[in-house]
């Protein structure tokens, strides 16, 4: 453990990637970053933690938000759960820690949307404390360094994982190495997390680079490309879905979506899914919008993924008198210009439909 604490903290003096979460020490920040990077890329996370903490530097500013602008900053990242949950945590951040973020792993766990894995980065982070993490990265890693088998988010493989995680960590906290280290578990989470990601990648290691090569299990025995042992992804599910762009005096109708939904509280044009193959798109902006009869011209068709779900959407303009007979009121949707449409948060697919159609 010692020899793999020692060789990873040294790598990742040299390695590390100088990534602006790295410069801080503020929990907050770490947070912030920690949650953006759950199922995202680093490379698109960037602009969008800068613009985050440019808008909100604060727990306090967070925690006040409006909900249009925390959904605004959050638009094309998805998931949008995440970025409501961070809400609600720094709202009971401020009324049960008097605004402080708690240092506390038991404390950090307790706010919402913040599961073992998001405490442990934190608290390893932010405070330097030897909590174990465990994601994708760090689990590549672990599976292939000591040769663990077997599904790795099957309890009894997880709990080892865990295990291990948790030792390497305390190694570091305790190592003779820690003496140059300022912040050794910080560093040795990040080192792990960072080997997961620009070394010990899911296709093609760069193993001979790799500074744990001598102690890995899975290149001693040719199995780096066969660990971790993951389930075969479920096949995807086709759906088809249809948009309408309906347009008047300038002003174009959308709709919000409801809570629970998926992308709550973000913005659309109105659209129906296709049950039947393609369906009659005719026939469900008629029903949709409450006009017959309705006349339609194809704008785009655009593909994109929501989970397991491999989505075709359609749009359509409307054209001609019948857009002048949809119905007004709360239920129907607001008509907006193109420069109020532009300040609220939009699904991605029907943000690429807005640039189509309102510059």
């Amino acid at each position: 453990m010692n020899e793999i604490v020692k060789r990873l903290l040294s790598w990742f003096a040299e390695n590390a990637r100088d990534l602006p979460w790295r410069r801080t020490r503020d929990p907050y920040a770490i947070w912030v970053s920690e949650v953006m990077l759950q199922q995202t890329q680093v490379k698109t996370v960037l602009p969008y933690w800068e613009r985050w903490m440019q808008a909100l530097p604060t727990i306090s500013a967070l925690a006040r938000a409006r909900p249009e602008k925390i959904h605004k900053l959050w638009e094309g990242l998805g998931y949008y759960t995440r970025v409501r949950n961070m809400q609600r945590a720094a709202k009971m951040i401020e009324s049960e820690h008097g605004g402080k973020f708690p240092a506390r792993f038991e404390e950090v766990l307790a706010l919402p949307g913040i599961g073992r894995y998001t405490a442990g980065a934190i608290c390893s982070i932010a405070f330097n404390q030897p909590k174990p993490l465990l994601d994708g990265n760090v689990i590549r890693v672990l599976t292939r360094v000591f040769g663990v088998a077997g599904n790795p988010r099957e309890g009894r493989v997880n709990a080892r994982l865990w295990d291990l995680a948790e030792s390497l960590v305390h190694h570091a906290a305790c190592s003779p190495e820690r003496a140059s280290q300022t912040h050794p578990a910080s560093s040795f989470n990040q080192s792990l997390m960072e080997l997961g990601a620009l070394v010990c990648v899911p296709k093609t290691p760069e193993c001979p680079q790799c500074p744990l090569k001598s102690h890995c299990v899975a290149f001693r025995t040719g199995r780096a490309d066969s660990l971790p042992h993951l389930p075969a992804r479920a096949k995807p599910i086709q759906r088809r879905f249809a948009a309408f762009v309906a347009a008047r005096r300038g002003r174009f109708l959308v709709r919000q979506r409801p809570a629970g939904a998926v992308n709550a509280h973000l913005w659309e044009f109105p659209n129906a899914e296709l049950i039947h193959g393609n369906g009659d798109a005719q026939h469900t902006a008629q029903t949709i919008l409450g006009v017959a009869p309705i006349t339609l011209e194809p704008l785009c068709t655009l593909r994109h993924s929501i989970t397991r779900y491999r989505i075709t959407l359609d749009a359509f303009r409307i054209r001609g008198e019948c857009q002048s007979k949809i119905a007004d009121g709360p239920g129907s949707g607001r008509w907006l210009t193109p420069l109020e449409l532009r300040k609220l948060p939009f699904t991605s697919a029907h943000k690429r439909i807005l640039q189509l159609v309102a510059g």
